[in-house]
């Protein structure tokens, strides 16, 4: 059962803050994105901000759409957590303020909290194979 709602309150996290990247945030979210990325991928930082909203909306819909996928939905969505981690370190190397996230402090521990999100994802798509005796 706690897998279950740590399932959904992810996914919920996922689909407000893929929201948010596409409104009222959106500015807030261009100021992590790295002048790197931009050059790589051949786009500006607000293509890169409404993409990364698309899929957080996406991978937070379909971790609860699609519930024979949540394995794969989830590894997904820690892949992406480790993605978006360059953008959270330049924020924090930069000092750059954005709601939230408007200290020296605030931008540190985000970095932390990024392993959380990894695991968190990775938990909620459950074990691996299911060991239950209605599966066999």
């Amino acid at each position: 059962m706690l897998r279950i709602v740590a399932r959904f309150a992810l996914a919920a996290l996922l689909i407000v803050a893929g929201a948010a990247h596409l409104t009222v945030l959106r500015r807030g979210y261009r100021i992590a994105v790295p002048d790197w990325a931009t050059r790589l991928l051949h786009t500006d930082k607000d293509m890169i901000v409404v993409a990364s909203g698309a899929v957080e909306i996406m991978l937070g819909t379909g971790l609860i759409a699609l519930p024979r996928e949540r394995r794969r939905i989830a590894a997904a969505i820690a892949a992406f957590f480790v993605a978006v981690l360059p953008g959270n370190i330049h924020q924090w190397r930069t000092a750059a303020a954005a709601p939230g996230l408007d200290t020296d402090a605030r931008r540190f521990g985000r970095l932390f909290f990024q392993p959380v999100l990894v695991a968190w994802a990775l938990w909620v798509g459950g074990p691996a194979r299911d060991t239950s005796a209605s599966s066999r």
